[in-house]
């Protein structure tokens, strides 16, 4: 009823407050929720920040407690409208927790792939293209490779390696070597339906942002 839930409102707080003190943080109460600002220690990120709370929290109150992340904030002093977007970042985060049934998790937009790009404040797409493709990036750049090359004409062809080695006048035998190299930089599950939408979204952002550069 609503004494219990005004009671687990008020434990959530207690312990909120108590991990803010702890961490040398700030901890207020909004829209019927808890919001924590917490630093950032070196190596950490958004996401494990996230994920430590919600257990730490849910621990205290003894039930699970989601909680979404921002993107970390800088010079907050500063350009105290950060924060504001920074809440409502982490809101669309908490939001998307709950319609994808993780309740008692912790995310940030990152660790939502490209869904990420939509619930972050600022639009990250050379973070999402890194963390999608950037060991492939890197790799072309570093040995004068032609791996993003092949990974278009991969889907152009419908993912079709001998439509492939047609569209790059290759053998086909080359393009199972460079698909097996970007499995080894992407991991095997790199073809599996979630995982190539994307890669073929941060494939066309990459070209985008490397036309744009150009120009």
């Amino acid at each position: 009823g609503a004494g219990d839930e005004a009671a687990a409102r008020r434990r959530l707080w207690s312990a909120a407050s108590r991990l803010a003190t702890a961490r040398h943080g700030l901890a207020a109460a909004r829209d019927g929720g808890t919001v924590l600002l917490l630093p950032l220690d070196p190596g950490d990120s958004a996401t494990e920040v996230a994920r430590r709370t919600a257990r730490r929290l849910g621990t205290a109150v003894r039930q699970p407690v989601t909680v979404g992340a921002s993107a970390p904030v800088t010079d907050h002093t500063a350009h105290p409208e950060s924060v504001a977007a920074a809440y409502a970042e982490a809101r669309r985060c908490l939001d998307a927790l709950d319609l994808l049934g993780r309740g008692g998790d912790g995310a940030a937009a990152e660790d939502f792939g490209f869904l990420g790009l939509l619930l972050a404040g600022e639009r990250d797409v050379a973070g999402f293209v890194t963390r999608t493709i950037g060991p492939v990036v890197a790799y072309d750049e570093r040995r004068g490779t032609e791996l993003l090359d092949t990974l278009d004409a991969y889907f152009a062809s419908g993912m079709s390696p001998v439509r492939t080695k047609d569209g790059l006048h290759v053998h086909v035998n080359t393009v199972a070597q460079r698909l097996e190299r970007v499995a080894r930089l992407l991991g095997d599950d790199w073809q599996s339906p979630a995982r190539v939408l994307e890669v073929q979204l941060a494939l066309r952002l990459h070209r985008l942002g490397a036309a744009s550069g150009r120009g």
